[in-house]
């Protein structure tokens, strides 16, 4: 598939789920994403995903190998305006410091580049040695004691939110409690980062986590949101969380296209603010070489 069809067939894919979703989506804020990309676009794993309660439609990309400076990359593709605020300079720090081997971005269909992702599979970060990052927020190591108390250490890769001006540490869970949580280390983890209580179905739910990602901000130590993030996984239960379900969003979870001859791989995942819990759902739309080994081992 030439690259322009490529692109074009990322595209309809992109705007028809976003019209399953009411949501707004325009050739002219798309295209110019999916066109900085290249011939790589029809290539890299894309995921799709919505949360409950929200206006946008997001598409997340694996970066292709050769783009070495996804920030550099999207200024110059005048996706995002240049900022003096320690967020635009925590990637380069971290390049600078810790070997990345991949990387991710998201994007809004509405509101177009969001975050970007540096990630360390294979070589997992230490708190401390994250907190020691100039540009990283002093949040980090002011919660250090909270992450230690809740055996929190290895940071699988790190998420920089240049719109809200926050970012993410994603925390590997060790192999003899990820997907087996106990209630009350759920139950007390959200407590002490000052969530509310959940109720038994998203407890449930929260308990299956393999990495617990959490949001902080540059102006105060304060969790602003906490994330437990299952495995992705193919014939996703729904009826798990169907009281909760927009029937567009699950009309988007089941009908929804994608490119790979499987079924479909799916996210769900329970996130708390001190506004109370919801759901990021999604699904890969295109999946890399390592995701179709990944599922063909798990088929054996």
């Amino acid at each position: 598939m030439s690259g322009a069809a490529g692109m074009e067939k990322v595209y309809s894919a992109i705007e028809q789920s976003a019209r399953m979703l009411d949501v707004p989506c325009s050739r002219d804020r798309v295209l110019p994403i999916l066109a900085s990309y290249g011939d790589a676009i029809s290539e890299v794993a894309i995921i799709f995903s919505v949360s409950t309660g929200s206006q946008e439609f997001d598409y997340t990309v694996q970066l292709p190998e050769e783009i070495d400076d996804p920030y550099a990359h999207t200024l110059s593709h005048g996706l995002v305006a240049k900022t003096d605020h320690p967020v635009g300079a925590l990637l380069s720090d971290i390049k600078a410091r810790i070997p990345v081997s991949e990387y991710f971005a998201d994007y809004g269909a509405v509101g177009g580049f969001q975050k970007l992702y540096p990630s360390f599979p294979g070589s997992p970060q230490k708190v401390a040695d994250l907190a020691g990052i100039p540009s990283m927020p002093r949040a980090v190591a002011e919660n250090a004691d909270l992450f230690a108390r809740y055996d929190l250490a290895d940071v699988a890769l790190v998420g920089i939110d240049y719109k809200r001006k926050t970012m993410n540490l994603y925390f590997q869970l060790g192999a003899e409690v990820a997907g087996d949580l106990e209630s009350k280390v759920v139950l007390s983890l959200l407590h002490d980062c000052g969530m509310p209580e959940p109720d038994e179905q998203m407890l449930e739910l929260a308990r299956k986590a393999y990495r617990i990602y959490i949001t902080l901000g540059w102006d105060s130590a304060d969790v602003l949101r906490i994330s437990f993030a299952p495995q992705p996984r193919q014939n996703l239960d729904l009826s798990e969380i169907q009281a909760r379900l927009d029937p567009k969003i699950e009309a988007f979870m089941t009908g929804a296209p994608y490119a790979y001859d499987d079924d479909r791989v799916s996210i769900s995942v329970p996130k708390w603010s001190a506004q109370g819990g919801h759901f990021n759902l999604g699904y890969y739309y295109q999946v890399s070489p390592q995701l179709k080994a990944l599922i063909a081992k798990n088929k054996d």
